[in-house]
């Protein structure tokens, strides 16, 4: 059956509900669809819920009573490991290994690959672990077992090379407590907890799997070649995914990530003495503040890629179920609305800057991580003919995006200069100032704080509104998928050298700068007790991005000054218990409601090293533009660099 008409088949005959048990080979397509079908039969039969429950054991139940898999290993309730053998009978789904690649083929030998050009920075970030030089050339050897580009482990190699580097104590803390906030499902590693502090009782939603927050952690486990756990994650959030349409605003739309999941253990219906594992998915519904999250499908698609890439298995993202899923994604980003500019709109709070910070409208953050996905759900779309719409309106987006994020959100002191002599109030088709944007509003510090050297992506662009604050993620993330050109790029860094003291000081990295205070903080955040100035997301300091930070240096040829962030984190970190943010200007204090042990914190850093040690394992997660997509942006600019608007002309598809 082409995958063509297995996707035909499976919206005709199940509504577009997923392949629920898709990920065991045990099960063909049609079985798939079959069950897929009961489990619609089930929840009609139970009504409504205010939650969505993935349950797989009345699926089955429901189904042909065949394809029995009890459960074992342990099961995580709450924060408390149990022992599955104590319920009686679990009958839960497993994902199977990753097309024959498994943990223990191992992914060591991306370590080492430019050992000798950065052994300045191995010196300082790594010491006293210096890498000798024979374990160098050992591990040289033995990546030569992999393929020319990279992608493709050889059978046999890199197996165990992380035992043969020495690691110091700080890593191996931070590898223990990774694996120690691992959450499994039915025997199998699905994914890690946001933290696992055990001297904290209010744990509130941190003992979940936040989509975002397991990215670095499913990053550190695909460069130590542990694939099996990403591939779980993948497949699970997949089947998480929401499949229905809806009429109103009290369900997830369609196509939406959950923000969140928990594996829940309840008593097995019409059985009280057997027990059965649920996911409990949050679409935002029960998150503080409501708000729906954008970023999940988005970082979902990013992480496909970079498994595909790193463990070589592309089976994953070739599956129907998984292309429809991408669809799916794409289909609700790409929707048409009201919205005139190729950004994505959206409200505050829907994405790691998760509450009322005034970035609703178009956020730097999501537009970079809407365009590295759209670059990477590119390259893994399967070519079919009913795919041919949404590749023609992502290829239109794409440069869309690139031109109206270059050209508009780049502020430098050439810039700053420009809209300083703003003419306001222009109504034709050639304004200058197309957004209405007053010269009132470059703030004080903006003045003294832009360098001569050096510039950055603001955080927002709206009628007569420029957020001149300085977002991390979204200036990071523009680096690394391409979104900003080479020469922002580096305008980028260098302003972050230049701004070291403000941005990374004693513990990197600073969230946003500057934080908002007084009279300003009380109106734009609801004077958020949370975000006070200089803590939480309101100018408050970061570790987990250690890794986007490393990823873009490395991209950029750079390395040196992620290796420079790093040393300067590894000083207190661990003494600190890995906490989730610092407060303050220079980050000197723990913030006040941070949670310790943090893990993305811990895999934060934990990527960071990894990819110092080896920075050819960057190209799994950055994007470079093809040539047609640099050529027609270069038309584009060509042809009037400020966007003159004339006679529509049918062949001209590009809305900036």
């Amino acid at each position: 059956m082409t995958m063509g008409t297995s996707e035909a088949v499976l919206q005709v005959l199940s509504g577009a509900v997923p392949h629920l048990f898709g990920s065991d080979p045990c099960f063909s397509k049609s079985d798939s669809i079959f069950l897929s079908r009961s489990y619609i039969r089930c929840r009609k039969k139970r009504g409504s819920r205010p939650m969505q429950l993935l349950n797989y054991s009345r699926m089955l139940k429901s189904s042909i009573n065949i394809h029995r898999f009890p459960g074992v290993g342990r099961v995580l309730y709450g924060n408390i490991p149990i022992e599955q053998s104590a319920f009686g009978n679990y009958k839960c789904q497993r994902a199977e290994s990753a097309s024959g690649v498994t943990a223990e083929d191992g992914n060591g030998a991306w370590y080492v690959d430019n050992a000798k050009k950065f052994s300045t920075i191995n010196g300082m970030v790594n010491a006293p672990n210096v890498l000798e030089l024979k374990k160098v050339e050992e591990l040289k050897q033995e990546k030569e077992g992999f393929t020319s580009n990279g992608d493709v482990p050889a059978t046999g190699t890199g197996r165990d090379t992380f035992h043969k580097v020495s690691i110091d104590p700080i890593e191996d803390e931070a590898w223990e407590l990774l694996r120690e906030s691992m959450v499994y499902y039915c025997g199998s590693p699905i994914g890690t907890i946001a933290a696992k502090d055990p001297n904290s009782s209010n744990v509130l939603n941190y003992d979940q799997v936040f989509i975002r927050d397991f990215i670095p952690s499913g990053i550190a486990f695909l460069l130590k070649g542990e694939y099996d756990i990403v591939r779980n994650f993948i497949l699970h959030t997949l089947q998480l995914q929401s499949w229905e349409k809806t009429m109103d605003c009290h369900s997830p739309g369609q196509g939406l990530m959950p923000a969140s999941f928990k594996v829940r253990t309840i008593p097995l219906d019409g059985d009280d003495s057997a027990m059965e594992e649920v996911l409990d998915p949050d679409f935002g519904e029960a998150a503080i503040g409501r708000v729906a999250p954008v970023d999940s499908g988005l970082w979902w698609i990013i992480l496909l890629r970079a498994y595909g890439k790193c463990s070589g298995d592309l089976s994953v993202q070739e599956r129907v179920d998984v292309q429809t899923g991408i669809k799916m994604i794409l289909r609700l980003c790409l929707a048409d609305g009201f919205d005139m500019f190729p950004t994505l709109l959206v409200t505050d709070g829907s994405c790691m800057i998760d509450r009322r910070m005034g970035i609703h409208g178009h956020p730097l953050e999501i537009q970079a991580l809407f365009y590295s996905a759209l670059l990477s759900a590119r390259e893994m779309l399967a070519p079919e003919d009913g795919s041919a719409d949404l590749i023609r309106a992502l290829n239109n987006r794409l440069v869309a995006l690139s031109f109206h994020i270059r050209e508009y959100y780049w502020i430098d002191m050439k810039k700053l200069n420009e809209i300083y002599r703003y003419k306001t109030e222009e109504y034709s088709y050639d304004a200058v100032n197309k957004f209405n944007i007053y010269p009132d509003q470059i703030s004080p510090w903006l003045v003294e704080w832009m360098p001569n050297k050096g510039g950055y992506l603001i955080g927002n662009l709206q009628p007569a509104h420029m957020d001149f604050r300085f977002f991390s993620l979204g200036n990071l993330w523009s680096m690394v998928s391409g979104l900003a050109t080479v020469d922002q790029s580096h305008a980028i860094l260098d302003l972050i050298e230049a701004k070291w003291a403000d941005l990374v000081a004693d513990m990197p990295f600073k969230i946003c700068y500057p934080a908002l205070e007084g009279q300003e903080w009380q109106i734009i955040t609801g004077s958020d007790p949370k975000n006070t100035p200089w803590s939480y997301h309101n100018g408050g300091s970061w570790p987990t991005l250690l890794w986007q930070l490393t990823v873009a240096c490395i991209k950029m040829n750079r390395p040196e000054i992620a290796a420079k962030a790093v040393q300067v984190a590894e000083k207190h970190i661990s003494q600190d218990k890995w906490p989730e943010y610092y407060d303050t200007k220079r980050a000197r204090f723990i913030g006040k409601q941070a949670q310790l042990f943090q893990t993305w914190s811990i895999a934060g850093y934990l990527v960071a090293k990894l990819l110092l040690a080896d920075p050819s394992a960057a190209r799994i997660l950055t994007t470079e533009e093809d040539p047609e997509l640099v050529n027609a942006f270069s038309c584009m600019i060509s042809a009037n660099p400020r966007r003159k608007r004339g006679p529509k002309s049918s062949k001209q598809t590009y809305i900036v």
